[in-house]
């Protein structure tokens, strides 16, 4: 049975579920503005009633909300969050937790060599390639600048 190209897109329109661009960018919004609101409690609570250096505090907060990150990956509850906050879950330090740790406890059946340590860079693996790869192509561009006098 072959498909003509009105049919198929009548099919495809009919299964595609339909999300609301305003929607979706506001509960973006509301989700990352929780996580990082609260990591900024945080910090202010490591200073003002801690003792903490700020820059210590900063260091402590980000331990935190990976410690966090990974915890609810593990317990079942940020991929929950990821799906109603989209984006808003995904972009802040939590979401780059949860990249590594999701994969590493889907493939914990494998082992412990070829499961969670093949696996557990499938999804953050691209994004430490191209950061590091964007950071030395970044220092050879500012090196070449500081040569020519121009940096």
């Amino acid at each position: 049975m072959e498909l003509n190209k009105k049919a198929y897109g009548d099919y495809v329109k009919q299964v595609t579920p339909v999300n609301g661009l305003l929607a979706d960018m506001g509960k973006a919004f509301v989700t990352g503005g929780l996580i990082c609101a609260g990591a900024q409690i945080l910090i202010l609570f490591l200073v003002s009633r801690a003792g903490l250096e700020k820059e210590k505090a900063q260091t402590l907060t980000q331990l935190t909300l990976i410690f966090l990150s990974a915890l609810s990956t593990g317990l079942g509850i940020y991929p929950k969050i990821v799906k109603w906050g989209g984006a808003g879950a995904l972009v802040p330090i939590t979401g780059f937790a949860n990249s590594v740790s999701a994969p590493a406890i889907e493939y914990r059946a494998e082992g412990h060599v070829f499961g969670i340590g093949v696996k557990i860079f499938t999804i953050a693996g691209p994004v430490i390639l191209y950061g590091v790869l964007a950071s030395w192509i970044l220092g050879l561009i500012s090196l070449i600048g500081t040569f020519l006098g121009i940096g």
